[in-house]
Formats: structure tokens, C-alpha cells, sequence
């Protein structure tokens, strides 16, 4: 057959809710390269947050900070930064209302002052109390967790986007304080709270920067499949030729889909390249 190139997502697509890779999803990926096909990456996360274990399952490249970069192998294909002035505004915005942040770069995670203890707060629970909590902490520490870097400035030029946890203010007055500035989207992290969010630069996203890629390596669009999960990955599954959406995806990435697979622990993946002839 052609030879195609795949767009996975990562969170809730390529890795499951535990955030690890399922077994299926590595042999697949793995199978699919070895029969010609590219497979890329294609998801909101920056470089830091592609661990080791992420890019040993192999891939042909990176979309990463949901279209704010492409690396094609080890080559950056192009890099799209928030401009410092807007760096400011967030940060100034969220310090004076108490929301809790992180700035996310290629060279690492940035948290505001309270973020760390508010994730731990949420994945162990009371940690400054609670003894139970602290061993839970300390006998299972989260990769996220302890990739965040404290104490350094905020107000850097290395920034691809933001993320924010749900806090008092409410998503729309956040969406309406950074209009022009930002595109504003619900976070796909569910422990983050429901009124959690993403900022990134305008008119960047998963599909804009997939164009840009297949025109780089000179590939039609009919010759792409996507698999996503999460509203954050419309574009892409309505830009790409096939576009899959996992069985735990979200009902409104249902309905805009091609088709519905397995979820992620299911063997989504695996049974999605198998349909298609990518195994």
C-alpha cells in the first residue's frame, strides 16, 4: 500500500490515564515504521514533557505545544513563541487572582508559586497533614510533578504556551481577559478541574502545523490519519483524510470523526493501524 503518515496524540491517545504507553500502542507505532509508514507525534505537550520513556517507542518526528513547533527527527522544522509583552500579562494576571500556572518551554516546565503543592494536594491529598499522603508522595512521585522547575523568573522569551488550573475565576472571564492575545481552550488534563485551560498563540494548532509538515516532506493530505481524543484535537481529526477518535475520546470528538476505536488500554492503537493496513 502507500505509504501514509500518522498523527497520534499523547494524553488519552498514546498514553493512557496512568500516563504511561500501552504495550499495544508501542508494538504498533514500532510495526507501522518498520512497514514504511511515518508516525508522528502530534500533542499539546512541549519537548520537556516527552519523557524518555514517551520516545523510546520510536517516531518520525514531533508537532508539539499543540502546533507551536515541528521537528522533523531532530530538526526544527519551525518554532512559534509568545511574545514577552503577553508573557507579562499572563503572569501578572494570574499572580493578582491567585490561579495556579505553569509556563511550558522547550527547555522545561515553569511553575507559579503554589502549583507544585496544589498538584500534590490533588494527587495525594493533604500532604502538609496527612501522613498517609506524604508516604504516598514520597513512594510514588509523579514524573509531571517532579519535572516542574520552581523559583526561577517567569517572565521569560521561551515560552510556547500556558496551562492553568481551575481556580475562582471562571474559564470565560479568563477567555475574555486574553482575547487577541491568546487562544484560550479547555485543558485535556480531567484532574486539572473543568474550568482549567490552555493559552497559546493565535492561529496555531495541530492542523496548521500538520500542513505545514506535509509540504515540508512533500506528502499529500489523503495519505494522513489522525487519532485523537480531546477537543483540542478537532482540527487535526477534520483536517486529515482518516480521522480516528479513541473510545474514551470526548463525545464532541466523536461526532466530528470518521470512525470510533477501541480506548487507549483496549488497544485503540494497535487495532485502528491494523484496520487500515498500517500492520
Amino acid at each position: 500500500m502507500e505509504k501514509k503518515i500518522v498523527f497520534l496524540d499523547v494524553d488519552g491517545t498514546l498514553c493512557n490515564d496512568e500516563g504511561f504507553v500501552p504495550s499495544s500502542a508501542r508494538d504498533a507505532v514500532r510495526a507501522a515504521r518498520k512497514n514504511g509508514h511515518l508516525v508522528y507525534l502530534c500533542t499539546g505537550r512541549s519537548q520537556a514533557e516527552l519523557y524518555d520513556f514517551i520516545m523510546e517507542v520510536g517516531f518520525d518526528g514531533v508537532i508539539g505545544a499543540g502546533g507551536g513547533f515541528v521537528c522533523v527527527g531532530d530538526e526544527m522544522l519551525y518554532h512559534k513563541r509568545v511574545s514577552d509583552d503577553d508573557v507579562r500579562h499572563l503572569v501578572d494576571f494570574f499572580n493578582e487572582h491567585h490561579v495556579d500556572f505553569y509556563l511550558e518551554s522547550n527547555g522545561g516546565l515553569y511553575a507559579s508559586e503554589n502549583l507544585v503543592h496544589h498538584l500534590e494536594t490533588m494527587m495525594y491529598g493533604d500532604v502538609d497533614h496527612d501522613e498517609e499522603a506524604r508516604r504516598k508522595r514520597d513512594e510514588n512521585p509523579n514524573h509531571f510533578i517532579e519535572a516542574m522547575i520552581e523559583g526561577e523568573s517567569l517572565y521569560r522569551s521561551d515560552v510556547n504556551k500556558a496551562c492553568f488550573l481551575q481556580s475562582d475565576v471562571p474559564f470565560d472571564r479568563i477567555k475574555e481577559e486574553f482575547a487577541g492575545e491568546f487562544n484560550v481552550i479547555p485543558c485535556t488534563v480531567p484532574m486539572f478541574g473543568p474550568d482549567s485551560g490552555e493559552l497559546a498563540v493565535p492561529g496555531v494548532h495541530k492542523a496548521t502545523a500538520i500542513e505545514a509538515l506535509l509540504e515540508h516532506l512533500g506528502i499529500d493530505q489523503k495519505d494522513t490519519i489522525a487519532l485523537g481524543d480531546g477537543m483540542n484535537d478537532a482540527e487535526m481529526l477534520e483536517y486529515c483524510q482518516i480521522g480516528i477518535a479513541m473510545g474514551n475520546a470526548k463525545p464532541g470528538l466523536k461526532e466530528i470523526a470518521d470512525e470510533v476505536t477501541n480506548t487507549h488500554d483496549e488497544g485503540g492503537i494497535y487495532n485502528s493501524f491494523k484496520k487500515h493496513g498500517l500492520i
